[in-house]
């Protein structure tokens, strides 16, 4: 153990094919890691991210390399190679060294922090939802006639489509389809479908939340989720066991669960978010000059935009002009259409259309930009990150129509959001960095989204939050400002 120590704390460069387990290992034990220079799982990551699994294995199947496990340690030097000529090839050691394997060593450190959960408050929650459920179900057997299994597709399927004779959708092997979309479908048309929303969104917090957020409580009152550096396919970090990227944050009773994420005793979370990070991103890469004045100045970038799209002064701009502004904002950076578009602002798809045209010929650096990427990707097969990292296209050159179109939404996309990635795992390894540089006990615990939690002791919060928005919004200098939001409080709800 002594001479293990002794090598991990060594400057001799380290290569391994899992740095967050070596890192976890290291911290759990007192020991400490210096040096990883390179990973093969986050190597094979970056080199293709629409690959299921990163395991060595797999990697040597993948890159010519004879595979054996009496040998291990030969296939691993070949598959190492084989990757770092590769990564260096594709120009992408970059975010490798400076993003992905010191965000290793950063999601350790968290996922041993873990979060602590106030269960009595939560079991509360769960034990005042029960009635409310119960209710629902009620109404929505009144509303059927009969009682029967809600949470079956195939059940609810005879109830809407056959009983009830409601205009029906997809037609999947089970019957006709009951997902969100169908039903959306069909507001308005009965009772019953508003009920059915309701009786879902409950069911979800309290199978998938209350119950789960119960049962990943760990002895030591905290919850320690796994974070994923290999998941996404834009280069977002995920989670699992529980997946808290997933707390529902749109709706009023979700907003609540932030409640149960508690500070311990003496101490406070600092809590910083990116506002409107991708839009920023937006305004910067196609260096449409509206856009970014809007930022500079501090505008309402919907607003601004609603005027810029209809020719009239931001005082006269109404909040439905605005919600439709900000539809479009966000939608053409997914690549939405008229139709998609329509069904967002609720109105039809030819008004939507003239929206969008309006819109292309009011920002034309956006359109510009948007025609370029989709151009050179499907030149090259792949898009970048303003840091490098790459997302291969396969769709783009695709006969079918649909997949070729749904190619063309995710080139739009990925240079955005995957920078935006790019963004917060920078500043999660200079926040984390700094914090320990300066010798605190604030720790980071928590990503989600564009979000960063940290719990630090009373006396340090306000210091926290100070580091967390200065680091955050100094990781990148770009034509705009990446403002962020900070708060401190008891719970995360106190603090967002």
């Amino acid at each position: 153990q002594e001479g293990a120590a002794a090598i991990l704390a060594s400057e001799a460069p380290k290569r391994t094919d899992d740095a967050k387990a070596l890192y976890s290992y290291c911290m759990k034990n007192g020991m400490e890691l210096k040096n990883v220079v390179f990973d093969a799982a986050l190597a094979g990551y970056l080199l293709n991210v629409n690959s299921s699994d990163y395991t060595v294995e797999r990697l040597c199947a993948e890159y010519g390399v004879t595979y054996s496990v009496e040998r291990l340690g030969e296939s691993l030097f070949l598959l190492n190679r084989a990757l770092w000529e590769k990564i260096h090839q594709q120009e992408m050691y970059g975010v490798l060294a400076d993003i992905e394997i010191p965000l290793a060593e950063v999601l350790s450190s968290m996922e041993i922090e873990g979060v602590k959960l106030d269960t009595e408050a939560l079991r509360e929650f769960g034990d005042a939802l029960q009635p409310k459920i119960k209710e629902i179900e009620q109404d929505i057997y009144k509303e059927a006639g009969h009682e029967f299994n809600i949470g079956s597709p195939k059940q609810l399927s005879v109830v809407l489509f056959e009983e009830l004779g409601l205009p029906a959708g997809k037609k999947r092997k089970t019957g006709y389809s009951t997902d969100a979309d169908t039903l959306e479908g069909l507001r308005g048309r009965h009772p019953i479908i508003p009920l059915i929303f309701d009786y879902r969104t409950l069911t979800k917090l309290y199978n998938t939340y209350v119950k789960g957020l119960e049962a990943a409580v760990s002895p030591d009152g905290r919850m320690h989720t796994t974070f994923k550096q290999t998941e996404t396919r834009t280069g977002r970090i995920s989670s699992a066991e529980p997946n808290i990227q997933n707390i529902p944050v749109r709706t009023e009773i979700g907003r609540n669960f932030r409640r149960f994420f508690v500070a311990g005793e003496g101490r406070m979370l600092a809590d910083a978010d990116y506002s409107q990070i991708e839009l920023r991103i937006l305004a910067h890469v196609t260096g449409d000059e509206h856009m970014q004045q809007a930022f500079l100045t501090g505008e309402d970038i919907h607003r601004s935009t609603a005027a810029k799209i209809y020719g009239i002064p931001q005082s006269e701009v109404t909040p439905r002009l605005r919600s439709s502004a900000k539809a479009i904002n966000f939608g053409i950076m997914y690549g939405k259409g008229a139709y998609s578009l329509s069904k967002d602002i609720g109105v039809s798809v030819k008004e939507a259309d003239a929206f969008l045209k309006n819109y292309l010929a009011a920002f034309p650096k956006v359109s510009g930009y948007m025609d370029k990427t989709i151009a050179d990707a499907k030149a090259c097969g792949y898009v970048s990150t303003l840091f490098g990292r790459r997302r291969a296209l396969p769709e783009l050159a695709s006969s079918n129509f649909n997949v070729r179109s749904s190619g063309e939404r995710m080139a739009r996309n990925t240079p955005i959001q995957g920078t935006a990635a790019d963004v917060i795992k920078l500043a999660m390894v200079r926040v984390w960095k700094r914090l320990r540089d300066e010798k605190m006990e604030s720790r980071l615990i928590l990503t989600v989204h564009d979000e960063l939690i940290v719990e630090a002791p009373e006396a340090e919060a306000e210091k926290a939050a100070q580091i967390l928005r200065e680091e955050m919004e100094g990781c990148v200098q770009y034509a705009v400002p990446l403002s962020t939001d900070v708060h401190a409080g008891k719970n995360w709800l106190e603090a967002h």
